[in-house]
């Protein structure tokens, strides 16, 4: 294992399932901790059977927010498994849940219980709406949280429903808010020797990225479902070419004045109506007639050359998921590599963005299997042969591994 990775010697105890808790700690491995990922004996992360598709079993979701751990299982029911689950918060740095409030504290596992265990770890709370307030209680996924933080009212087309973001947005938002307070409370202990509880809530987690639009509603305006278009920039939204579709991007006159040029549309720089940005959101239904007409003469790769490689204005092309992930960019980068697993070969790995000049990331562990890691958890912490043995047999590791 590298030695020269951000986090390196920090170690997480990660009992979360789902997203906001697996991508959290998953953004950790890659910058060097050693994740132990906690699941249910038998079962598992309730993720490793999102699906279809399957692959000989196994869920290629769960992979993607689950590379770089290590998997123990631990019956939390039986309290020798948790006297085990203590022995390990007593070495570890960080712990991550994502329980609704009041279960972790059922369970055994809340903040002031494990901090009589050790009193330096950073313990990190995610729930939908966050320790206190009225709704604290509630249950709430993705879905929930894109309706009730603003996000599905400004998505999809005007005069139709609102849209769901395609990808389990506030999940990932919330994940890597919960990695940037673990990295952050991480340095500040470094610093003053105390360890840090964070509450973290999914709805006050994606509030802060509405940005534009929240700039609307502190002017007295009401932002709506606009499609691909923007509030406040024109042109900067999808077109339709004759292959495909292909976003442009002006973000100020000089590239309107280019764009105009490449599309050999001198008449749109002289229209009154298209003189200045805020005269072009002004007229945005014009003007999107006009561009529209003239992005379907041509294909997406000709468009491409005449208004980017030759012209140098930000457009790109819609790419499905497919050639999203292989594409000559994304292959330059190396986004997109394979590591090694136990059953099946190989599996594919998408990479995490960080590239530091003086230190290393990555992933160097594929996904693990259920209980893959159960013994070698403990041998870490010291424990013989036959001490795990009678875990086992104590039912540590649920009935399975007790009945070997």
């Amino acid at each position: 294992m590298s030695q020269n990775k951000i986090l390196d010697g920090v170690t997480v105890l990660d009992l979360s399932t789902f997203v906001t808790g697996g991508f959290c700690s998953a953004m950790l491995a890659n910058q060097g901790a050693d994740v132990v990922k906690v699941e249910r004996p038998g079962v598992g992360d309730d993720n490793r059977h999102s699906g279809p598709p399957f692959i000989e079993g196994e869920s290629p979701y769960f992979w993607t927010i689950n590379y770089g751990k290590r998997s123990l299982e631990l019956d939390l029911k039986n309290p020798e498994a948790l006297d085990a689950l203590y022995d390990l918060v007593e070495s570890a740095d960080v712990f991550v849940q994502n329980y609704r409030p009041g279960t972790a504290e059922r369970l055994g596992v809340d903040y002031d219980t494990l901090r009589e265990r050790n009193d330096d770890i950073v313990y990190l709370a995610i729930s939908a709406f966050g320790q206190t307030g009225p709704w604290r209680e509630r249950p709430g996924y993705d879905l929930l949280v894109q309706g009730m933080s603003g996000i599905m009212s400004v998505t999809g087309e005007e005069g139709r429903q609102p849209a769901k973001v395609g990808l389990p947005m506030t999940d990932l938002i919330t994940a890597m808010w919960g990695a940037f307070g673990v990295v952050g409370a991480l340095y500040r202990r470094d610093r003053t020797g105390e360890g840090e509880y964070i509450d973290l809530g999914m709805l006050d987690a994606t509030l802060p990225w509405l940005t534009k639009q929240a700039g609307k509603v502190f002017a007295d305006e009401s932002p709506g479902r606009m499609g691909t278009r923007d509030p406040v920039l024109a042109p900067y939204q999808t077109f339709e070419t004759a292959d495909g579709y292909i976003n442009v991007a002006c973000l100020n006159q000089k590239l309107w004045y280019g764009l105009c040029e490449a599309l050999d549309r001198p008449d749109l720089a002289a229209d009154e109506r298209f003189e200045t940005n805020a005269d072009r959101v002004e007229h945005m239904d014009e003007l999107e007639t006009e561009l529209q007409s003239t992005f379907r003469e041509r294909s997406t790769d000709e468009w491409m050359e005449i208004i980017v490689e030759d012209a140098g204005i930000p457009a790109g092309p819609v790419y499905d998921v497919e050639d999203a992930l292989d594409n000559p960019q994304t292959n330059a980068r190396g986004m997109v590599t394979e590591l090694d697993h136990p059953d099946l070969g190989s599996v594919p790995v998408i990479e995490h963005p960080l590239n530091f000049a003086h230190a290393e990331s990555g992933f160097e562990s594929p996904p693990p299997l259920l209980g893959e890691h159960n013994r070698e958890v403990f041998e870490d912490l010291g424990l013989s042969e036959s001490a795990i043995d009678e875990l086992a047999e104590a039912g540590v590791f649920g009935d399975d591994e007790s009945s070997d």
